[in-house]
């Protein structure tokens, strides 16, 4: 996939990520699997899991990421958060674009989960597209409130172009 056919939002939060060539990564709803490539593209020993709920998403990020699936550095399950079993000891980042289960509805649980795999100093990211200026505060609010009650300390990063706003978690 040309890195100029995937969407600013997505280069501007895997750049966030940070991501380094030994980072254990989970991916939250995988969508049409662009930030998988981009994140897969940046490890050498490290590796990736998505997961989504939807069949669809996990049939087209394998497809479109078929390398890294096939290299063993990326894999992808359709399953809930809430029912994931992460098989590495410790995780060092966690993200998710635009999936609203961390604003719309109480997730202590998987948010606890995801403390729980998190290595010491470890992140959650959780990225919104900032377009509907009404819903952005309930969304800072509400995902700052979600982490901040499992223990993690909590900052935001903010993009102007593209409209984004990002929710930082660490461990």
């Amino acid at each position: 996939m040309a890195i100029q056919t995937i969407p600013a939002r997505i280069r501007w939060a895997v750049d966030v990520l940070d991501i380094q060539p030994d980072d254990h990564v989970l991916e939250i709803g995988c969508g049409a699997g662009e930030a998988a490539g981009l994140v897969a593209s940046r490890l050498g020993k490290g590796k990736l899991m998505v997961i989504d709920r939807s069949e669809a998403a996990v049939d087209r990020t394998k497809r479109v990421n078929a390398e890294y699936v096939d290299s063993g550095r990326l894999t992808v399950r359709h399953i809930d958060l809430a029912t994931l079993r992460v098989p590495v000891k410790r995780l060092d980042k966690v993200f998710a674009i635009n999936v609203n289960l961390f604003w719309i509805r109480d997730c202590r649980e998987e948010v606890a989960l995801l403390h729980e795999k998190l290595s010491p100093g470890g992140t959650v990211h959780l990225f919104y597209e900032a377009t509907r200026l009404d819903e952005v505060r309930m969304m800072v609010e509400k995902s700052s409130h979600a982490l901040a009650e499992a223990g993690f300390r909590v900052s935001a990063v903010q993009s102007k172009r593209p409209a984004m706003v990002g929710i930082i978690g660490r461990k």
